[in-house]
């Protein structure tokens, strides 16, 4: 393994890891300090400011006419429907629901693939996606209604295989443009992309939020890690990693995610898990197991 891959790896760990904390952390804060899409907002802003910034110390390459559309299609998909969905299924479910639900993207990239490119589903896959679909399914229709953790569990995780769907479609289309352009002037342009796109959604969220009277450690810090770890450093490293690596091994990398977030999670008294809850975590696992991993294991 060369030098190349082996970094590719680590950013894609490194980006894995911080994610898995996010579930809980961005949990923290909604909507006690800001709304949902005040938040999403906040993050593509914040993204956007900072990929921007940097784009003025580097020569950047001008995006061809012809990749615009295909540009506007990753901005749209991963900086705007992505984030905003995931955000806002955070705010009505629970860290743990969005960890678990979270690893379904792989089976999406997978099922894409085959409309997109016309790549083979065999018996493997096919009963791959079906666990993994029975897996969401339970956890849609058996969540409480009531909790005290999550307002609308059912709403939200629905919300999760939105963000799923979407970030899937991220995925294939980006790698691409992640080999062709730097990574400062591709991912300056999408959050700017997605900054329109968000904008008159969480305007109204973002300008109630009293910032003057923020906690730091309860509110502001949640926030800087939000922008700063979840929103810049993660699309960098997935990014490189995107350039190194196949779509499919970089979904693969969000098996860490549960296990993360529901670990972070349970040690923070933030979420609990159920029985329900284990036995769709393990048909989803499953059904990602069989959709993914056991044809990368097939192809060595």
């Amino acid at each position: 393994m060369n030098r190349t891959k082996v970094l590719a790896l680590l950013a894609a760990t490194t980006a894995t890891t911080i994610y898995g904390l996010n579930h809980t952390i961005a949990k923290m804060i909604m909507p006690i300090y800001i709304g949902s899409l005040g938040l999403v907002l906040l993050r593509v802003l914040g993204a956007t400011a900072i990929f921007w910034t940097l784009s003025l110390f580097i020569k950047s390459k001008p995006i061809e006419k012809k990749d615009r559309f295909t540009i506007l299609k990753c901005g749209l998909f991963g900086m705007s429907i992505n984030i905003a969905a995931f955000i806002a299924g955070l705010d009505y479910s629970t860290p743990v629901n969005s960890s678990i639900l979270i690893i379904v993207s792989p089976i999406f990239v997978v099922i894409l693939s085959f409309f997109m490119f016309k790549q083979r589903i065999n018996f493997f896959k096919i009963l791959g996606i079906f666990l993994g679909f029975i897996g969401a399914l339970i956890l849609i229709v058996t969540a409480d209604t009531n909790s005290s953790i999550g307002r609308n569990i059912p709403l939200g995780n629905f919300l999760f295989i939105v963000n799923s769907i979407s970030y899937a479609y991220y995925l294939i289309i980006v790698k691409p443009m992640a080999e062709k352009y730097d990574l400062i002037t591709l991912l300056k342009w999408l959050f700017l992309i997605g900054l329109i796109f968000n904008f008159p959604l969480g305007i109204n969220q973002f300008l109630n939020v009293e910032w003057t009277s923020l906690p730091f450690k309860e509110a502001i810090l949640p926030m800087m890690y939000v922008v700063i770890c979840t929103t810049f450093m993660t699309y960098l490293f997935n990014a490189f990693a995107l350039s190194k690596l196949s779509s499919t091994e970089v979904a693969v990398f969000m098996y860490l995610q549960p296990i993360i977030g529901v670990l972070f999670a349970i040690f923070t008294k933030s979420d609990t898990i159920t029985l329900t809850i284990f036995i769709a975590s393990m048909l989803i696992f499953s059904g990602v197991y069989l959709t993914t991993v056991l044809k990368e294991k097939n192809q060595l």
